[in-house]
């Protein structure tokens, strides 16, 4: 999942790019756009095309008698188990182009939640740098020795703060300017692990946290590679604030114009591209 995520991650950076500067509902309106020809292109390759246009008149045929024979309620329960059934039909012809569109669709929502769903550190503003240790790395009842080195443009406000009981250590950074660093962790010896930091107003990828090479923690983290094998850190994260994007006024989470511009773009454009959903 790993290399996925390695040949994705410039990808999305290159093609967002043009937009960072810009108000997120912006491009966000573009890669609505762009999905949705995608998913009638897959839809209409993988579906049966036929077999749909004809379940749905059948399906405005039942509609039809019952509103034609509004007063026979034989005629109406009949109509209506024919609705039925041809809803069936309908979702069982839905199932393969669906198989074909979820799983590239899962890979672009992973990559646009870290473009998104955050927004940069600011310069002056204290975050926090948490990282998780493997529990078998730590003896219990012993303090693990840390390095935290930092490049200029960042400060640490505190030294680190040990939590044995989630083998976690904390420390409270600054950002002194604008700018994209990395910071490196040292535990116990071990060669340091790195973190990327981001401080700046524009909408780029940003990554909340560094994991490990599993495959679901690659799914959903895919912002940055993940940690080398035998680290002793589990993790590696920093608290950037969620954003909000705004439309017309009103701020909510990036996904809700995204499915809603997606969606109405496949219906406005399902006639010219000659698609049936």
């Amino acid at each position: 999942m790993s290399w996925v995520n390695a040949a994705l991650r410039p990808v999305f950076d290159l093609l967002l790019a043009p937009f960072a500067g810009l108000a997120p509902i912006v491009s966000l309106v573009i890669v609505s756009l762009v999905v949705a020809v995608f998913m009638l292109i897959v839809f209409k390759r993988t579906s049966n095309q036929a077999a749909l246009a004809d379940v749905k008149r059948r399906i405005h045929a039942g509609l039809f008698e019952i509103r034609l024979f509004n007063d026979d309620l034989r005629a109406i329960l009949r109509a209506q188990n024919e609705i039925l059934r041809t809803n069936l039909s309908y979702l069982r012809h839905s199932l393969v182009p669906m198989i074909w569109i979820l799983p590239p669709l899962v890979l672009i929502i992973a990559q646009l939640q870290f473009h998104y769903g955050y927004e940069g550190l600011r310069p002056g503003a204290t975050t926090l740098l948490t990282v998780d240790l493997e529990p078998d790395s730590v003896p219990a009842g012993v303090r693990p020795q840390a390095r935290l080195d930092l490049p200029p443009g960042l400060r640490a406000d505190t030294g680190e703060v040990w939590i044995p009981a989630e083998s976690q250590l904390a420390w409270r950074l600054v950002p002194e300017s604008e700018g994209d660093f990395e910071i490196g962790v040292a535990v116990d010896g071990a060669d340091p692990v790195t973190k990327t930091v981001r401080v700046t107003e524009r909408t780029v990828r940003l990554s909340p946290v560094r994991v490990d090479r599993s495959f679901f923690s690659q799914l959903i983290y895919p912002a940055e590679a993940p940690l080398p094998p035998g680290s002793p850190v589990q993790s590696i994260s920093l608290d950037y604030p969620d954003r909000e994007v705004s439309v017309l006024g009103f701020g909510m989470h990036w996904m809700i114009p995204f499915f809603v511009l997606s969606i109405a773009f496949a219906f406005a454009l399902r006639g010219r591209m000659k698609v049936t959903i």
